[in-house]
């Protein structure tokens, strides 16, 4: 089985305890229907026939975690995902999350 070239030590723990599979429960606009509500997609698996090879990632469970606050995660609070529902996910969360209020607007400076 392949591992990635750094940080195999937060990696490991996580697909092991996802089974080496994505645990995409619908977050990415896929109800996952025909596989028990849970991504199909393993570790080094492939696709389809003809499709290509799955490598599973390390992720936050909230896709919009900002990447310095993701590096600082113990792997209790991450999740294997697929790239595609990584992806989908993290497009989903942030048309549905809006503008934040806070922000100063263009000419409130």
């Amino acid at each position: 089985m392949s591992e990635p070239l750094a940080a195999v030590g937060t990696w490991r723990p996580v697909m092991e305890a996802a089974g080496h599979r994505c645990q995409c429960s619908g977050q990415c606009g896929n109800a996952h229907a025909k596989t028990e509500g849970r991504c199909p997609r393993e570790h080094d698996g492939y696709t389809s026939k003809h499709g290509h090879r799955v490598r599973l990632m390390a992720a936050p469970a909230d896709p919009l975690t900002p990447p310095v606050k993701a590096v600082t995660l113990p792997p209790g609070e991450l999740r294997a995902w697929c790239p595609e529902c990584h992806t989908a996910a993290a497009r989903r969360a942030r048309t549905t999350a809006g503008p934040v209020d806070d922000a100063p607007g263009l000419f409130d400076l």
